[in-house]
């Protein structure tokens, strides 16, 4: 590699964005580390998810990997670099903070799986709201194999798979294939490479179709929920039903399937 081309794979940017339709896709994009959660690579997530936020064009988000990988975890050669606690304990708030940027974020948030996905990449499909990836693709959390037990994206897999399912890829270090992650719940499903994209815009521009405001209502409480007691679930639901049911786009649904007609929705 030339000088000049070392000068611009430096300067290209590892994280990319599209938006059409009301979608956003987000597509990792640095092969040279195997698309690894850098702190680079953090802070870059971390600035887009922000911007999105607070985005009236964007309803549904898609996270992409390019290359034969989605996302390989941290990257390992920042993590033996650094032997300061107080700058490794950053780069794992950092991450963990990007993970809860993605549960939290307003938008619905879709993993597209088309390679490996390890460690803290897992973690990422993991904190997605849905995720769907080709037969071929692989998960592991492998740093049981390093001395570095995945304690941080134990977090994300365990609230998606069983207790034992999820110590099984905790413990053993070992790859899981995507029809045993579709069927432990890692995943929605496992699909041909041919039919990958097509699956995921289908839910895509389905939801992408929905009233804004009342997926970003259901999202925010399905979320808040989940660590409740039954009884204090329902009475928190039903305090966000009764709320939801005031706003313009619930009543606008209801109408609209009353009269037989599309619902024109306003986000309010």
């Amino acid at each position: 590699m030339s000088a000049q081309e070392k000068a611009e794979e430096t300067n290209r940017d590892i994280v990319t964005v599209t938006i059409a339709d009301r979608i956003a896709t987000i597509t990792l994009d640095d092969p040279a580390t195997r698309n690894s959660l850098s702190r680079n690579m953090m802070a870059r997530l971390q600035k887009i998810l922000d911007e999105i936020k607070t985005s009236k064009e964007v309803h549904v988000v898609i996270i992409e990997g390019k290359g034969p990988v989605f996302c390989s975890g941290h990257n390992l050669k920042e993590i033996a670099a650094e032997d300061r606690e107080a700058a490794m304990l950053a780069l794992f708030e950092q991450c963990s903070t990007l993970m809860q940027s993605v549960v939290h974020l307003p938008q619905p948030v879709i993993a597209k799986v088309d390679g490996v996905a390890t460690a803290a990449g897992a973690q990422l499909v993991a904190s997605c709201d849905l995720a769907f990836a080709t037969e071929s693709s692989k998960f592991a959390t492998p740093g049981v194999n390093f001395g570095l037990f995945c304690s941080t994206p134990m977090v994300a897999i365990s609230r998606n798979v069983s207790p034992k399912h999820a110590m099984e890829m905790l413990l053993s270090g070992e790859f899981i294939d995507a029809a045993q992650a579709a069927r432990t719940g890692l995943i929605n499903a496992a699909v041909s490479a041919e039919e990958l994209t097509e699956r995921v815009m289908h839910f895509a521009t389905r939801i992408a179709g929905k009233s804004p405001l009342t997926v970003r209502i259901g999202k925010t409480a399905f979320y808040q929920q989940l660590p409740m007691s039954l009884a204090d679930a329902y009475a928190f639901t039903s305090r966000v039903m009764t709320e939801n049911m005031q706003t313009h786009d619930a009543r606008e649904g209801i109408d609209a399937f009353m009269a037989k007609r599309d619902p024109e929705w306003q986000g309010k």
